[in-house]
């Protein structure tokens, strides 16, 4: 449920950041040449895709021990929300001023494939989920923001496939859908603000996530540290306009 690896036949490339059959846990081990039979592959490019692994936090290479799932990092999660928000939201701001026809033409596409995944099937939203984000990104000018997006949110994933029994789906459409009618209007403050409110979804479950896989998370002592951000503009704590 936190890591997953693909079945057989994919590419060499694959190693390092697929998603299929097979949950790995925190605390899982895995041995290179165990994967490498798996894929078929030799055991430089499962190495290879070890060390990326261990960069983005997902693995720990222990020497004499082996390599293991890391566990969820409380506070990587917290920052790498932190991180994807403010980059996000100045991408959301660029496209309300540049209201381009043909990007939201796209993106009223992609929200229409969104809204016919089922709800049964959350894991296949998280592409369409990916590709809009992504989708902003690049359209704003900014493709390369999104590659370290990517590699920051790794930690964010992992919660994703937690909360998949109270996975809220159609909430995050009309948040969706929220961000593009604001970039449409070419209203700036609402696009960023949006976006915000959005990306803080994750904190609403996070608590609840935690208490029901304490052992998959890698926790701070004493209390957990509650999320510092930014108040958003025009808008209350409780997500409600402002008087």
């Amino acid at each position: 449920m936190i890591l997953r690896r693909r079945s057989r036949g994919r590419s060499r490339g694959s190693c390092a950041n697929g998603s299929s059959e097979v949950d790995l846990k925190p605390g899982d081990r895995l041995s290179e040449s165990e994967v490498a039979r798996f894929y078929d592959v030799s055991r430089q490019p499962v190495r290879e895709a070890f060390i990326r692994l261990a960069d983005q936090g997902l693995l720990a290479i222990l020497p004499q021990r082996g390599t293991i799932v890391s566990r969820i990092g409380y506070n990587a999660v917290l920052d790498a929300r932190f991180l994807r928000e403010a980059i996000e939201a100045d991408i959301a701001k660029i496209l309300a001023l540049q209201q381009d026809a043909a990007v939201i033409r796209e993106l009223r596409a992609q929200l229409d494939h969104q809204a016919r995944v089922g709800q049964d099937t959350p894991q296949d939203f998280f592409g369409y989920d990916d590709l809009f984000h992504r989708t902003l990104a690049e359209a704003a000018g900014k493709g390369g923001a999104w590659k370290q997006i990517e590699g920051l949110k790794s930690q964010m994933d992992r919660v994703r496939f937690l909360s998949l029994g109270q996975f809220p789906q159609r909430k995050l459409i009309a948040q969706h859908g929220a961000i593009v009618d604001a970039i449409e209007r070419g209203a700036v403050p609402q696009a960023n603000a949006a976006v915000r409110r959005h990306l803080r979804e994750v904190l609403s479950e996070l608590p609840q996530i935690v208490a029901a896989n304490a052992a998959y998370f890698e926790l701070p002592e004493g209390a957990l540290p509650q999320p510092v951000h930014a108040p958003i503009q025009g808008y209350r704590e409780d997500g409600l306009p402002s008087d």
